[in-house]
């Protein structure tokens, strides 16, 4: 496994990630895929905007076609 938090990569195995994860470092296994994420990760604001919009679309567009089934 791997510790990564922007250029730092470190090896870690299961008795060291807890720690990494505290100091804010992501978890990925061998190919690079990330396991488990840090309890403090962000995501940019516009990013949340997006998600939320497309949220409120999907929502909409459930509803249509729940109503058109019924």
């Amino acid at each position: 496994m791997k510790a990564i938090k922007g250029n730092k990569v470190y090896t870690v195995d299961k008795t060291t990630k807890d720690p990494y994860l505290a100091q804010g470092y992501d978890i990925a296994d061998d190919s690079g895929n990330v396991i488990e994420r840090s309890p403090q990760s962000t995501v940019k604001y516009s990013e949340y905007a997006a998600v939320i919009e497309e949220n409120k679309k999907l929502k909409a567009e459930n509803k249509k076609l729940k109503k058109g089934e019924a």
